[in-house]
């Protein structure tokens, strides 16, 4: 059995930052894609940033705001948000391709709430 989870997120004012982590168990042989999409209310999920052989991918939203990096031995993930503004509201989830037994699938965390208000 394969767990996420996540932690981080919480209550910011404009111009702050947090730190969001994922941290993923179980009986993992590999990782491959390690990814943070976020959700606002009323809105689609969409794609924050990607990491996969240490090249990254970033929504343009968060580009020179948001950093995404990964610890391959804890197999953790991080995301370092500065800048915060309110549009940046939203549900954060983690997003694992991993190897789990013999076979490649895709985990979802169960989410954290960023909420960026003064």
């Amino acid at each position: 059995q394969v767990q996420l989870v996540e932690s981080g997120g919480g209550l910011v004012q404009p111009g702050g930052s947090l730190r969001l982590s994922c941290a993923a168990s179980g009986s993992i042989f590999g990782i491959n894609v390690m990814g943070w999409y976020r959700q606002a209310p009323g809105k689609q999920r969409e794609l924050v940033e990607i990491i996969r052989s240490g090249v990254t991918n970033y929504a343009d939203s968060v580009k020179g705001r948001f950093t995404i990096s990964r610890d391959n031995v804890k197999n953790s993930m991080y995301l370092q948000m500065n800048s915060l503004n309110s549009e940046d509201t939203a549900v954060y989830y983690c997003n694992v391709q991993l190897l789990h037994g013999t076979r490649w699938s895709t985990y979802w965390g169960q989410g954290t709430q960023v909420t960026v208000s003064s």
